[in-house]
């Protein structure tokens, strides 16, 4: 069974399996915890997350985000990062959802089936009239993704997408 579920303590181990096997950079996908320990993960970055998505201790300029872990069975899969609303940056570049997809999973529906159940949260949280996605124009796989939800083209610069889906 496929589902999310948000970042919590009960499953740091695979929580922080994921996180660092996942790349800083990839896809347009960012993970500036990457390289974290064990003990930074538990202690720093898990909190972070945590507070991040109650809206606590934000950074300037930052919304609350939560960050959704996508699971197949026992394994994470994916993760989904749900940006509550979104400031006039956000709404003109990264938007509501990112998301990767672990190596090894890639080619096997995760992000489709993942993208869907991020949508349906979206929708019961954002404010927004529809939902913003960014895509590069050199991930073919993530555009078909996110057109197989729904998404249309809004706008787009040199490097990326700017997709839409109605609430």
């Amino acid at each position: 069974m496929i589902y999310l579920k948000e970042a919590n303590f009960d499953d740091v181990e695979e929580e922080y399996r994921f996180i660092t096997g996942t790349p800083e950079d990839e896809n347009g996908f960012c993970n500036p915890d990457a390289g974290c320990t064990r003990e930074q993960f538990e202690k720093t970055v898990l909190p972070a997350y945590l507070k991040m998505a109650a809206g606590i201790d934000l950074p300037q300029g930052f919304v609350p985000e939560t960050k959704y872990f996508l699971w197949d069975g026992g394994e994470i899969v994916g993760m989904f990062k749900l940006r509550h609303y979104l400031t006039d940056a956000l709404r003109e570049g990264a938007g509501h959802i990112g998301y990767g997809i672990r190596r090894d999973c890639r080619g096997r529906g995760y992000a489709t089936a993942g993208l869907r159940l991020a949508l349906d949260k979206a929708r019961e949280i954002v404010p927004e009239d529809e939902i913003c996605l960014e895509v590069n124009k050199d991930n073919p796989a993530s555009i078909r993704v996110q057109e197989k939800c729904g998404a249309r083209l809004h706008h787009e610069d040199d490097t990326h997408f700017y997709m839409r889906v109605a609430k």
